[in-house]
């Protein structure tokens, strides 16, 4: 028996990368999964995937940008499975981080103020729809997709880093005000994770110089997270809410230094 037997689950941004590898996992440890994206072909094609791996999937359109939109995700799931036990908040505005979140003396308040649309008041509204449903159920477990970009600073990428920051904070929100009533919520922040949408920037100069920080061998992969998704979701995690788990290859474990001590 997997360790998500017949629970209920909302993946957003499955479409690929990281939320398609966690929906795969999700449904491989026995979850009705919900395969949510804005991309409504690639949601149908993972969704389709895991039915001809013997689970049971549906796709659904989301724009994380709309507030009807999420809620019909969640009432979507609910009205196909009868419920919901688990949301996990994946998606989120990657393509206005990859071009157009500049300098802080650069930003374009626009796209500030969509990449904290898509990113957090997407996620509230998301959560803002599945608690009373988890709480119905007896419980259940909401993962926030954070980043290593919400706990440190960086030369590109501000609004992006600072909507991820502001995550962690209403992980720790949601965990206070609904923990009594069985919803446990918590974070993960991913580090340098290698998928279709990083691909451009996982070479050369840059891979060279994140491996040199990592204290692992390799560079994060879509299931690094995918497992540890599942695991907070599980009940394996029963004691654990309001945390942000690193999964990182230990990018921010260690002092600046020691890549340049290490190589010296």
């Amino acid at each position: 028996m997997g360790r998500l037997q017949d629970k209920i689950a909302i993946v957003t941004g499955a479409a690929s990368g990281i939320g398609a590898a966690t929906a795969r996992r999700v449904a491989a440890e026995g979850a009705l999964t919900v395969v949510a994206d804005l991309n409504s072909d690639g949601a149908e094609a993972v969704a389709e995937e895991l039915r001809a791996a013997g689970g049971s999937a549906t796709a659904v359109t989301v724009d994380l940008g709309d507030v009807d939109s999420v809620r019909a995700m969640v009432a979507a799931a609910v009205d196909r499975y009868g419920g919901l036990d688990v949301l996990h908040n994946n998606a989120a505005a990657t393509h206005l981080a990859a071009r157009q979140d500049l300098a802080v003396v650069e930003a374009d308040p626009a796209v500030w103020d969509d990449t904290m649309r898509i990113n957090l008041r997407g996620t509230m509204v998301a959560i803002q729809a599945a608690v009373p449903h988890l709480i119905a159920r007896g419980g259940g477990s909401i993962v926030n997709t954070s980043s290593g970009s919400g706990l440190t600073g960086d030369l590109r990428n501000p609004a992006y880093g600072a909507s991820k920051a502001a995550l962690i904070n209403l992980t720790q929100y949601v965990a206070t005000q609904y923990g009594k009533q069985g919803v446990r919520c918590n974070a993960v922040a991913p580090g340098f994770i290698v998928t279709p949408a990083s691909s451009g920037s996982a070479h050369g100069a840059i891979r060279e110089a994140m491996l040199r920080h990592h204290l692992t061998p390799r560079l994060g992969r879509p299931e690094d997270i995918a497992a540890a998704v599942v695991f907070l979701a599980s009940d394996e995690s029963a004691f654990i809410t309001g945390h942000t788990l690193r999964v990182d290859g230990g990018l921010l474990s260690h002092a600046p230094y020691v890549a340049d001590l290490r190589n010296g």
